[in-house]
């Protein structure tokens, strides 16, 4: 006896988990034993990988889904990459999986849709207490929240450039997640969404784009005491802002273009800050006294503005802990203003963290401007406790040369 026949049935269930859906039910070909053994799979994945044609992908979810002898689908994955799927397929069989008990349900419509909105996903999702997880992604999928909701177990909630179906569509959503801690928003032009308000006493990670997806006359409104990841890229716009401190917040990767002073305020436990500024640096743009990093440990800002310098050395003297300093060169930066300033012969003018705690420099795409030389010579000359620096080089000659001869 081979010693994959000797395992159980339960435990050859579970490897089947680890390959693709048509893999395993390929394998009720192999004997008597395996004819069926591939239906007590909990997880299922179907990805239209654009060689096959809808109807065949259709023919074989609508005969095997039903066959499924698992009490729990643990997790559902459709991939659509044609725009040949149909809406009312999609959501039948959803509701088949919603009515096994379904926990992690994905649904990505990755392929370009240019019609109205028409996936309508069934009503029994809203009530279904046993999903964890959900993902959905493409903006042929319409959300419409219906008038009863109930998602006690949903922890992790990612909306990919779906549709609203109203205003407070998404708000109505969010207010029966009570224990939700993982939430990504990415928005499209056309969403009907004009205010995202995110108030979660449970969540702990928040991803949030706010790209050209955005109008000029949209609102955030973020309340998440208990987050502690925060993502967020803020450009392309003027939004209206209500976003409240949170003081758990140990990791942060922020890109802004105006806003720094306002997402400051909010993160001033953060102890990992991943920092990138698109726009040209200037002295109103500086975040007000009194925000103050106490924690912060991991700095690593993207350079892409003029004076960049004199943001990073107000977050040295803002973070007397910093341990880690990485720099880099953001692409497309461009650097035509440099005004040397004070703290470079200035000895009792350097940071605390330089002097008791900075162990770790990088810089990245280094270009050699005196910019970059002054801050170099600055951190070499008084990092008293520096065990590693390394200082890279920029490769893209074509962009190095260009931004050289714009410093000229």
């Amino acid at each position: 006896m081979d010693r994959i026949s000797g395992l159980s049935d339960e435990l050859l269930a579970r490897i089947l988990t680890f390959v693709p859906t048509k893999v395993a039910v390929s394998t009720s070909i192999l004997s008597k034993r395996w004819e069926f053994l591939w239906t007590w799979v909990p997880k299922l994945e179907f990805v239209d990988n654009k060689y096959e044609s809808y109807l065949a992908i259709k023919d074989f979810i609508n005969k095997n889904l039903p066959l499924l002898k698992a009490p729990v689908i643990e997790s559902f994955l459709l991939k659509c990459c044609s725009s040949f799927f149909q809406p009312e397929d999609i959501t039948q069989w959803v509701a088949t999986t919603v009515s096994r008990r379904i926990v992690e349900l994905d649904i990505d419509c990755v392929y370009c849709w240019s019609g109205d909105p028409c996936l309508l996903l069934p009503s029994s999702l809203f009530t279904c207490e046993s999903l964890v997880t959900l993902k959905l992604n493409g903006e042929m999928i319409l959300l419409d929240v219906p008038r009863t909701i109930s998602l006690p177990s949903l922890k992790t909630l990612h909306l990919g450039c779906v549709t609203y179906s109203k205003e407070d569509t998404f708000r109505l959503l969010l207010s029966y997640c009570p224990v939700l801690e993982d939430l990504v928003i990415r928005r499209s032009g056309h969403d009907n969404a004009k205010a995202i308000v995110v108030i979660s006493p449970s969540l702990q990670r928040l991803t949030l784009p706010l790209d050209g997806g955005t109008s000029s006359s949209d609102e955030f409104v973020i309340v998440t005491p208990s987050l502690k990841y925060f993502n967020v890229e803020v450009y392309n716009g003027r939004y209206s802002y209500l976003v409240a401190h949170m003081p758990k917040v140990e990791e942060a990767d922020i890109t802004v273009d105006e806003y720094l002073e306002m997402v400051f305020e909010s993160i001033t436990s953060v102890k990992r800050l991943s920092l990138c500024v698109l726009f040209d640096f200037e002295e109103r743009y500086m975040y007000h006294d009194g925000i103050f990093f106490s924690q912060l440990e991991h700095l690593k800002l993207g350079i892409s503005f003029d004076y960049w310098s004199k943001l990073l050395f107000r977050l040295l003297r803002d973070a007397p802990k910093l341990r880690v300093l990485k720099l880099y060169v953001y692409s497309g930066g461009r650097f035509k203003k440099y005004e040397p300033i004070s703290w470079n012969n200035d000895p009792s003018a350097v940071p605390t963290c330089v002097l008791e705690s900075l162990a770790t420099f990088e810089f990245a795409d280094y270009r050699g401007m005196q910019e970059e030389r002054d801050f170099v010579s600055f951190i070499i000359k008084n990092a008293c406790h520096l065990k590693s620096s390394t200082i890279t080089p920029c490769t893209r000659m074509e962009t190095c040369s260009s931004t050289d001869s714009s410093d000229d």
